[in-house]
């Protein structure tokens, strides 16, 4: 699709697509392609080309602006960078449970912190009691990936036992109205937890232990896209995923 407004401008100023190559010292391929395709220049060009025409950008390439838009306004999706996961302290851990009124989701492979900790799993309980919908995704412990997941962090079989170990001690959980576990077979690429439209997401990085590896402190926000990839991430896995017990 042609890039008429560009076009316009340029017959609005006589301007050849050579005369334009040469100001701008570009290829004259270069402005065809920018007019006949729709080609989106550098922002440098952009710019130049803008106040050639006398011409807002936004006028004359509203994709690419929209684009950097969106990308200044995920950006300030970012709370906090954690270095390492094991960075978050309890107290931390709590006030993130505790934001969640409406939705709390936990996608992991085991969990086991958040299952051994009494203190979140009374928030957790509280949460439910009051009308918040929560969802904990379990790795299946027979399944492929968590067995290859506890061969790259060198724990070997140890990370089935602990996916077992926590479905122990959320057992009291799984009679709570408004909580529901399932378990996923899915290769993860993240550890999810959400709290209405604030998450933390837990990277995983090849031979590191989840607790060494970075986390992320996102809050959705109007126009913002980063947070809603991780978002939609944790629905599929959520739709795929089958209720604990069940082959």
């Amino acid at each position: 699709m042609a890039n008429e407004r560009l076009r316009a401008a340029l017959a609005e100023h006589n301007l050849t697509y050579l005369a334009l190559a040469e100001e701008l010292g570009v290829n004259v391929k270069t402005v065809e392609r920018w007019v006949a395709h729709d080609y989106i220049p550098f922002p440098r060009n952009r710019h130049r080309l803008a106040t050639r025409l006398g011409r807002d950008e936004a006028y004359l390439f509203p994709t690419a602006v929209t684009g950097q838009r969106a990308a200044a306004v995920s950006e300030s999706e970012i709370v906090r960078v954690y270095p390492q996961f094991s960075d978050i302290s309890a107290d931390a851990w709590r006030t993130f449970f505790e934001s969640g009124d409406s939705d709390i989701g936990i996608l992991v492979y085991a969990g086991l912190f958040v299952a051994e900790s009494t203190q979140l799993q009374r928030v957790i309980r509280k949460k439910a009691k009051a009308g918040a919908s929560v969802r904990i995704l379990l790795g299946d412990p027979d399944d492929s990936h968590v067995a290859e997941r506890g061969r790259e962090q060198g724990i070997g079989e140890a990370l089935a036992a602990k996916v077992r170990n926590s479905m122990v001690l959320f057992s009291n959980l799984a009679t709570v109205p408004g909580i529901e576990f399932r378990t996923h077979r899915t290769i993860l690429y993240n550890s999810i937890f959400r709290a209405d439209d604030t998450l933390l997401v837990n990277t995983h990085l090849y031979g590191l232990p989840a607790a060494q590896a970075p986390a992320w402190h996102l809050r959705r926000i109007p126009g913002g896209q980063l947070a809603g990839h991780y978002l939609e991430s944790f629905e599929r896995v959520w739709e795929s995923a089958l209720p604990i017990g069940e082959p």
